[in-house]
């Protein structure tokens, strides 16, 4: 039996001769409790944003993402790209040619991403599960061109949901001089029709920029016929998606950039990961000084035990047992502390989860959610136990040391 552990929990659960102790005693746990469970919760909603957000760019974004590294287009027919879609793993292979242009309709402008894609592009994404209006994907149809504009963008071209005239679309050319007597010489122009629908990924990025069209159209009107800006893939179900990435890699022998869902959108995560650490760095301080609550509690209960000190020297206990049995104590009140305080803030999480209590906004739909979104992740449990348990420790260290030295050199002599 480890005596200075043993007589460390007798202490922390007995009654002291001072009743203050042991109310001091108390409140260092909830504080430690209460800084545990502010970590665990504020953690968690980042974790719920976080997945919120990559559940809606899971809809527009491929699973795989093949792109030039030199220069913006490469060749469709590239050897590379060739062998990448002949993997038995690839189940939807698109072709995408993406630049910018300038979208006029009416009296309205805007500078906006043209997204050609093939036909498929359906069976890549979920892109008609973010579609609103009456009309079908459809990208074109006879001789007419269809382009499905992200519903901010139609919202400030003024089109609606169904444009009823023409949308211009200018891109400069590529070729040539500019002749400065005649400006509009230098731009391709070229029409889109409604096909009836928008789309919505609730995402600013998309939705206020994207169109989505033909790749037929892109190249036309960017003048890159035969080319592609990237390879857009989605894998067969029950295909290792990280051997496969791997193996993309290995075929792209760094010519072409291949990335996943989350690379496609690393600075959007970066930032949302930021954000939580600096959240994590500043509940770390909020704990350090509840620890603070700890160290009042352990040096009056070291004044408080002095008589016991010397009844334990004079049994035999040596100086370094003595001062084991009061960072025992901290340790304990410590690690209650963080167990109690996870347990509460994983409850909270749930009843958020089930009943959404903390409301976003006080008006019903002015928000993508009502409530805060919710997730709690494993790894982030285990480093808030170990954060909490270590500035615990290393809080309880010196003082323990300092007041016992001071209170054993006051008392009768180690017989060790």
């Amino acid at each position: 039996m480890n005596f200075p552990f043993y007589i460390a929990k007798r202490y922390l659960f007995s009654k002291k001769s001072t009743h203050v102790i042991n109310l001091i005693s108390a409140i260092s746990v909830i504080g430690v409790a209460v800084a545990t469970m502010a970590m665990v919760v504020t953690l968690s909603v980042f974790n719920g944003f976080k997945d919120m957000v990559a559940s809606f760019f899971t809809n527009f974004d491929p699973q795989i993402k093949v792109m030039p590294i030199t220069g913006k287009s490469v060749a469709a027919d590239d050897p590379i790209l060739t062998e990448i879609r002949k993997l038995p793993e690839i189940d939807v292979a698109t072709e995408c040619v993406e630049d910018q242009a300038l979208a006029v309709y009416g009296d309205r402008q805007a500078m906006v991403k043209i997204k050609g894609v093939d036909d498929n592009f359906d069976e890549l994404t979920h892109i008609r599960e973010l579609l609103y209006g009456d009309g079908e994907f459809e990208l074109h149809a006879a001789n007419l061109e269809y382009g499905i504009l992200g519903i901010r963008l139609a919202e400030e071209l003024g089109t609606g949901v169904t444009y009823q005239h023409p949308l211009h679309i200018y891109a400069p050319r590529r070729e040539g001089q500019l002749d400065m007597t005649n400006p509009e010489d230098g731009f391709e122009e070229d029409y889109l029709y409604s096909p009836g629908v928008v789309f919505a990924v609730k995402q600013a990025k998309y939705d206020k920029n994207y169109i989505i069209t033909s790749i037929g159209f892109a190249r036309s009107i960017f003048a890159q016929q035969g080319m592609l800006t990237s390879l857009e893939l989605r894998l067969k179900p029950g295909s290792d998606f990280d051997k496969t990435k791997e193996k993309i890699i290995e075929i792209a022998n760094g010519k072409f950039k291949v990335q996943d869902r989350y690379e496609q959108q690393e600075e959007t995560f970066k930032i949302m990961e930021i954000e939580k650490f600096l959240a994590y760095i500043f509940l770390t301080f909020i704990l350090i000084v509840a620890c603070f609550n700890i160290v009042g509690s352990l040096s009056m209960l070291i004044v408080d035990k002095k008589d016991d000190v010397v009844t334990l020297r004079n049994l035999g206990a040596s100086d370094k047992q003595i001062t084991s049995i009061f960072l025992f104590e901290g340790r304990l009140i410590t690690v209650m502390g963080a167990i109690l305080g996870i347990i509460l803030g994983l409850l909270l999480c749930l009843l958020q989860q089930q009943y959404g209590f903390v409301k976003l906004g006080k008006s019903s739909g002015s928000f993508i959610v009502d409530a805060y979104p919710v997730s709690v992740h494993p790894i982030d449990i285990v480093v808030i136990f170990i954060t909490v348990v270590v500035v615990g420790f290393v809080a309880v260290w010196y003082p323990v040391r300092y007041f016992s030295k001071r209170l054993l050199g006051t008392g009768t002599a180690s017989p060790n």
